[in-house]
């Protein structure tokens, strides 16, 4: 029992410093994204329409490369803690990736269908995910309409 309690405890640190990292990369990701967009936007497109798209198109990829990051965070978690039954994501999970991947998605954008659902440790994870998420959907609407408000000229 002791044991037990002393895996809790070291695979709760592991999650947080999982969290911790997962957060400042995504944050990181979403700057340059919008740095990127930013400085490819300003010399090279005139019409409104090519720059709405390159905007939604570049806020798109930086999303789903952090809801990737996410989503192999919880996989390497699974697959690299000794203790097993705490990193479930669910019960009726295959044990694929993309299992993983799902989640993160359903978890990233605040969805939480319930049909995947964290288990242990990793549920203080998935709440992270669920704010940084929010968060940097916000930024993004925000940028969005900074581009919208400066280039567009009706």
């Amino acid at each position: 029992m002791e044991q037990l309690l002393h895996d809790e405890w070291a695979l709760l640190l592991l999650v947080m410093a999982a969290s911790v990292v997962t957060v400042l990369a995504t944050v990181l990701i979403h700057y340059e994204a919008l740095t990127l967009i930013s400085r490819f936007l300003h010399p090279r497109f005139e019409n409104p329409r090519q720059q709405m798209m390159v905007v939604i198109i570049g806020i798109f990829t930086a999303h789903t490369l952090e809801v990737w990051l996410y989503a192999l965070a919880y996989y390497l978690l699974d697959r690299l803690t000794p203790v097993a039954d705490i990193i479930d994501v669910a019960d009726n999970l295959s044990g694929s990736f993309l299992d993983y991947l799902y989640f993160s998605t359903v978890s990233y954008t605040s969805l939480g269908l319930g049909d995947l659902y964290p288990v242990g440790p990793v549920r203080l994870m998935t709440g992270i995910e669920s704010l940084n998420g929010l968060l940097l959907i916000g930024w993004s609407a925000s940028f969005t309409y900074l581009v919208m408000e400066k280039r567009w000229r009706l």
